[in-house]
């Protein structure tokens, strides 16, 4: 057995040198890497030993020695408990400087051809940092020592609930909305689902809101399609949040991360609230993704919408496509609009977005980009411009080889995750070279970043 350097238990000293993908401080300690959350670059540290591994070490912090003069206090006052932020004891300007160095320690660590030598853009802030979250999406749990439902957060890496009913980073409409829905699952002492017996009902709530419409939408979710004093929850919430104009509920049967299920059923109201961006109004049905920062969404594809630089009678393929949201955006410069999604409301969603604007050159498919790209394309199709967005997992292989073998004249990424687009650079810059990256902070007080990156054909 490999002895490792430091034990479980042990209390070391530690000068922290930089922050990791996490948001976690790292420090070296005789070379072997030490994981310290919530401790900052430029802090001598006092850390106690919590895991230990040949490769490296995860520690808690004890004491701060030396204070960095970018530690602020963290406003949030379950912040130290909750999973939902790592970055609110750091000062927001070096947040924006963190967030543009984690992309340059992702390229780094997958060295994309070039990669030196591409343009990295300062960080695109917000004004205010707070309360810009449109979706609260809170898991549900009864606490028998108090005998009351709660609605929150989990725990990192726990399924510890952490009880919210003033997030910070959420809109204040959302929050409002579900502290008033949980009073009522309590007035009604509703079944909770209890993830260890995978008995009860009602799992998570999940509250939107349109923030240029001020349309809200209350979405349950739950085991099964059993819902106790329905029409008496639907008419309570009728009454006290006439704000809400669509109430639906979505079924979840299987023990799984993914919050939703398949079936939806529409309980009152609107099936879908409405939203703006970029003067272009999108419907939003309970699974339809949209970005949760609509303030820096707007600059987000704003920005995405520059680098793709459409031209009169160009053809552009919008994958990951959504609602639409960037194609229809483009889609009265471009000649023809395609567009792929693998989540059919979405799809729907995106037609009727296409119809009610009058758009006529925009196609939309259920399907996976990888599977529908290559199709098109045999068929004749030949886009002049991509735009991808996909997930954290970044582009499936077989979708980047059909990029590489038939490369558009240019190809605009819209990242979630700098790893995944670090890696997928490596093989897109064999065909493409890399104008630049822009980083636009989706997600203040959390180490989540998203990037554009403009690429033209060689």
């Amino acid at each position: 057995m490999t002895e490792t350097i430091v034990k479980n238990g042990q209390t070391i000293s530690l000068k922290i040198k930089r922050l990791g993908i996490n948001g976690e401080g790292i420090g070296y300690f005789k070379r072997l890497t030490i994981f310290v959350p919530y401790a900052l670059p430029k802090e001598e540290v006092l850390v106690k030993i919590t895991k230990t591994t040949s490769r490296y070490a995860q520690g808690q912090l004890i004491k701060i020695k030396k204070t960095s003069n970018n530690r602020v206090v963290a406003p949030c006052p379950v912040y130290y408990e909750c999973g939902g932020c790592q970055l609110q004891h750091l000062a927001y300007q070096a947040q924006l400087d963190f967030k543009k160095d984690l992309l340059m320690q992702a390229l780094e660590k997958f060295k994309p051809m070039g990669f030196r030598s591409y343009q990295l853009r300062p960080t695109i802030g917000m004004a205010n940092p707070w309360h810009y979250r449109n979706k609260a999406q809170f898991q549900l749990r009864k606490n028998r020592q108090k005998q009351k439902i709660e609605a929150g957060l989990y725990q990192a890496n726990s399924h510890q609930l952490v009880p919210l009913t003033d997030c910070l980073v959420q809109e204040p409409q959302t929050q409002k909305v579900m502290n008033t829905v949980v009073k009522l699952l309590n007035t009604y002492d509703l079944p909770i689902y209890d993830e260890q017996k995978n008995s009860g009902i009602f799992r998570t709530i999940m509250v939107r809101v349109g923030i240029k419409t001020g349309e809200l939408q209350v979405v349950f979710i739950t085991r099964s399609q059993k819902f106790p004093q329905k029409n008496a929850i639907i008419r309570e919430i009728n009454q006290k949040l006439p704000e809400v104009v669509s109430i639906m509920q979505n079924v979840q049967p299987n023990k799984t991360p993914l919050v939703m299920g398949d079936e939806t059923f529409h309980l009152l109201g609107k099936e879908a609230i409405e939203e703006r961006l970029n003067e272009v109004t999108f419907d939003l049905s309970p699974r339809a993704f949209f970005q949760l920062n609509p303030r820096q969404t707007a600059i987000l594809y704003n920005e995405g919408i520059k680098a793709l630089a459409v031209q009169p009678n160009e053809t552009i393929v919008d994958a990951y496509c959504g609602v639409g949201t960037i194609g229809l955006s483009v889609a009265k410069q471009a000649k023809e609009i395609r567009g792929m999604d693998i989540i059919p409301q979405a799809i729907e969603d995106a037609k009727k977005n296409a119809r009610r604007l009058g758009y006529t050159n925009s196609h939309y498919e259920v399907g996976t980009a990888e599977e529908l790209l290559p199709r098109w394309l045999r068929k004749g199709f030949k886009p002049d411009g991509i735009i991808v967005d996909p997930p954290r997992t970044g582009l499936d292989s077989q979708l980047i080889q059909t990029l590489l073998n038939n490369p558009p004249t240019k190809l605009v990424y819209i990242s979630c995750n700098v790893s995944t687009l670090a890696r997928d650079l490596v093989q897109l810059s064999k065909k493409f070279k890399v104008d630049y990256l822009q980083s636009i902070d989706m997600f203040p007080q959390t180490a989540r970043c998203e990037v554009v990156a403009k690429l033209t054909k060689k």
